[in-house]
């Protein structure tokens, strides 16, 4: 086959959204799973010293001619320890800073590679170098590959010979679809839909993408505009490809043997497209996955490289600032307050956060934990938190922005449901907005690591009269204990109420004690003035039924918000 995947490769490829990275599935309702093993293993603290969604493809090389039939071993990162060497060791490991001989990730490991014809790859985005192992480039540079071992970072060597790390998903090999401006990935349609709609961009403007239900097909996504001068609107095609992998089609009256040979052929003409594609839709760059190579394993940093810059919020727990690492990179600090939580505790639930990777989930890059308060470093999200965003009038948000949002949230905790993971504390002061794509901001969920040991001491605070979000909590995880992610699909209809309402306090009116009395004697809230009677019928109410097994899955969820805008007449358009 031409340039594009082969089914296995597509199947078996290396994008942070399926790739096999050793993550065990955890339920946060256990809670000796991490007391146990981080009691085992506690150490000291450590003292800081001075120191300084991916797609994989191997193509072949097809015809292009259109058819006619159907760890950085023993680095610390310039710190110092303290205590007997065994717990040093113990530390670092919980860390992922401890030398274990398995040194994949060095230089010295690609330098020894064995000495094959070296892959090109492009670089999709722009990015600057964070620490002496990264290495800087421009888009469209081309650059040789010589290590890909590292799912995350990849090792290359530029044109003038500088060699160094750069992430993963800021590049692609040459001869793959990702390399492509026109190829946008596994995005869901309605993200599609969104890149393409933007005003400023002419008719014809397209993408292809993977369907996320059918890793096996391509979709076609094309901008139209209304031949009355009506407005735009936004069609999908199947792109279906042929029996042993000999190409793709969208009619079968006319074939190709790959996917930039159907691009070239439909840029030329329509032949039963609702346009002839012009150009391909602004790619959005995405979250780099670590500060920078050398904190992907060394996520505990010194405390002086980070500089507070503007006080975000506070909460229950800590400060949340506006910040800066090394002086160059913007990101979110989140302070904790002293006594909230034992370091042993602390680095095993940013230990989970660590391992997530979501685009709808807040990315966790380090944690300072050698002294109190403790440090969380994430990525800054423009916006802030969600339910200042919404109570905010100048934030003006349509239907079609709110259930974008919806879909989501729901698309994040998807993600954490498959891994069997608990948040505890799902609520729009927990979720965070980001920059906006044709009027519709990204929304990430976050806490989602730290939320089943901080609710764990609210809970206990709560029964002597302390502050406790009541009215997000499922009954049975109120009364009982029982976090479950049904109790958390519960959290999210109340969430849908905090969104369609612009940021109400959910049962106005009511105390505590008294939504307790009237939940558990059947009492909902009803449909709030701007959100459709299919959402609340269809969703909210099912969201609290009493019963936990009888409420919907996130996965059902993200599938109805995600689909609910697709006309009658069916999501893919038949030539």
């Amino acid at each position: 086959m031409g340039s594009c995947f082969s089914k296995a490769s597509r199947f078996h490829g290396n994008s942070s959204a399926d790739r096999d990275d050793g993550f065990k599935p955890v339920d946060f309702g256990n809670s000796e799973h991490f007391s146990t093993q981080l009691q085992h293993n506690r150490v000291t603290a450590l003292n800081a010293s001075t120191g300084a969604n991916s797609y994989r493809s191997d193509p072949g090389n097809g015809q292009q001619h259109f058819g006619k039939s159907p760890n950085n071993a023993g680095s610390s990162f310039g710190q110092q320890a303290h205590g007997s060497s065994e717990q040093i060791v113990q530390r670092q490991q919980l860390l992922g800073n401890a030398p274990n001989g398995d040194d994949f990730h060095s230089p010295r490991t690609a330098a020894n590679a064995q000495d094959t014809p070296r892959e090109k790859v492009i670089a999709l985005y722009q990015y600057e170098s964070r620490s002496d192992g990264d290495l800087s480039f421009q888009k469209g540079d081309a650059m040789y590959l010589m290590d890909k071992s590292n799912v995350d970072w990849w090792y290359v060597k530029n044109m003038k010979g500088s060699t160094g790390y750069v992430p993963r998903n800021f590049v692609a090999l040459q001869k793959a679809p990702e390399s492509e401006e026109w190829f946008a990935g596994r995005i869901a349609r309605s993200r599609a839909e969104r890149l393409v709609a933007a005003s400023n961009l002419p008719s014809g403007t397209f993408l292809i993408r993977e369907r996320e239900c059918d890793q096996l097909e391509y979709a076609l996504t094309i901008r139209d505009v209304d031949a009355g001068g009506r407005g735009s609107f936004v069609k999908h095609y199947k792109i279906k490809s042929l029996d042993n992998d000999e190409g793709f089609y969208i009619t079968t009256r006319m074939t190709f043997p790959a996917l930039k040979d159907l691009v070239a052929y439909y840029s030329e003409r329509a032949d039963g497209l609702c346009c002839q594609l012009t150009f391909p839709a602004p790619r959005i760059a995405p979250t780099r996955p670590d500060l920078s190579h050398e904190t992907q394993q060394n996520w505990e940093i010194p405390r002086y490289q980070l500089e507070l810059k503007r006080k975000l919020g506070d909460g229950n727990f800590g400060e949340v600032w506006l910040g800066k690492w090394r002086g160059i990179v913007e990101v979110a600090i989140k302070t904790m307050k002293p006594g909230t939580m034992s370091p042993e505790a602390f680095l095993g639930e940013a230990q989970i956060m660590k391992q997530c990777d979501h685009p709808n989930l807040v990315k966790l890059y380090a944690v300072c934990t050698t002294e109190e308060p403790f440090y969380i470093i994430t990525e800054y999200m423009v916006g802030g938190a969600m339910l200042q965003y919404l109570r905010d009038d100048r934030n003006a948000l349509t239907i079609q922005a709110m259930v974008d949002m919806i879909a989501q949230i729901a698309n994040g905790m998807k993600y954490l449901e498959e891994r069997k993971l608990v948040h505890r504390d799902l609520a729009a002061r927990n979720v965070l907005v980001g920059e906006k794509i044709s009027g519709v901001p990204v929304v990430k969920v976050a806490d989602f690591g730290l939320a089943r040991k901080l609710m764990e001491e609210d809970i206990y605070e709560a029964r002597t009269g302390a502050k406790f979000p009541i009215k997000w909590t499922a009954p049975e995880a109120a009364q009982c204990g029982n976090f479950t992610v049904k109790s958390d699909v519960w959290s999210y209809g109340i969430l849908l109420y905090e969104i369609f309402t612009r940021g109400q306090v959910p049962y106005p009116g009511m105390h505590n004690r008294e939504v307790i009395e009237q939940v558990e004697q059947g009492y909902r809230m009803p449909c709030p003035k701007n959100c459709p009677e299919q959402i609340y019928h269809e969703v909210m109410l099912k969201c609290w039924d009493k019963l936990s097994d009888r409420r919907p899955t996130f996965a059902f969820l993200y599938s109805f918000f995600d689909d609910y805008f697709v006309s009658s007449e069916g999501a893919y358009h038949k030539q």
